[in-house]
């Protein structure tokens, strides 16, 4: 069966904060090439999104997505997520569960932040408004984004990140960080997810412990750990083969109808995101793919 003879199970990936759709422009690429309707939004305030005058809330985020979809007439989709992408996907999760055919969150913690951790975003928010904090604020806080496998041997993974986190709009990345704070705890969301699932970390995350990972997987009653080796806080942009691999087996969870041969769908998965390397994480060797290790 060649990988466009129907249509395959819709796709929604949410980017991270400070960053905007083409995060994922890697796994847009391949998973479009196998025949899924891939839908990558720009979330509130960021890319070409507006703000809008909504309070901060992630639930607000969740809803933007909820109308997305019912604008492009999807009812069902696998919802993968990547740090605030993530914790939109739990929001959607909990407001909208009969929507979500399948999960994956990276980089995104189940558990609400401890009150230090939420003060660290409130002053976030209100040093980013300020012109003479914003360019050290945003600067450090990029590094953190990538671990230090790419900060080595990718640095224009990080120039492209710092870049992103540059031009973002600050009123968004406050509105973004007091939404993420005020998260609640989503652990008794994901004990309810009986769809597949996956919980993608990067092994050399600096942001997310590898602890919290293993805490999310736990509590969805079907999802497992991949723990990506060469990835930070941004899997999709440091080792995209692994990722496309990821979320196509998670697909396959989802649908295992999906006759597509793996290997001729590998093949052409690879190829797409091959493409877009360059540009979007620089180049990535072929053996980060098999490296990825199932927890």
């Amino acid at each position: 069966m060649n990988a466009t003879d129907r249509t395959r199970m819709p796709v929604v990936l949410l980017h991270a904060l400070a960053l905007h759709s083409s995060m994922w422009d890697a796994q847009r690429r391949a998973l479009t090439a196998l025949g899924h309707p891939v839908i990558a939004p720009d979330q509130r305030g960021f890319g070409s999104a507006p703000l809008g005058d909504a309070p901060p809330s992630l639930d607000v985020v969740a809803d933007d997505l909820a109308r997305l979809l019912d604008g492009r007439g999807v009812d069902r989709a696998v919802i993968a997520g990547a740090s605030m992408g993530g914790y939109t996907a739990m929001a959607f999760l909990a407001r909208h569960p009969d929507r979500v055919a399948g999960l994956a969150l990276l980089s995104a913690r189940a558990t609400a932040d401890t009150p230090e951790a939420a003060a660290q975003r409130r002053k976030f928010a209100r040093l980013v408004r300020l012109d003479e904090a914003r360019g050290p604020l945003v600067d450090r806080s990029s590094a953190l984004l990538v671990g230090t496998t790419t900060r080595a041997e990718r640095p224009d993974v990080l120039r492209r990140v710092t870049a992103d986190a540059r031009a973002a709009d600050p009123a968004a990345l406050a509105w973004a960080q007091l939404a993420i704070a005020a998260r609640p705890d989503s652990t008794g969301t994901l004990r309810t997810a009986r769809v597949p699932a996956v919980v993608i970390a990067g092994e050399e995350d600096e942001l997310v412990p590898h602890d919290d990972a293993r805490h999310a997987a736990d509590a969805l009653p079907h999802g497992r750990l991949i723990t990506l080796p060469k990835a930070g806080h941004l899997p999709p942009l440091e080792t995209p083969e692994a990722v496309t691999a990821a979320l196509r087996e998670l697909l396959h969870a989802v649908d295992p109808s999906d006759t597509t041969d793996a290997t001729d769908a590998t093949d052409t998965a690879e190829k797409a995101t091959a493409a877009g390397e360059n540009t979007a994480a620089g180049e990535t060797g072929a053996t980060e793919e098999t490296e990825v290790r199932a927890c």
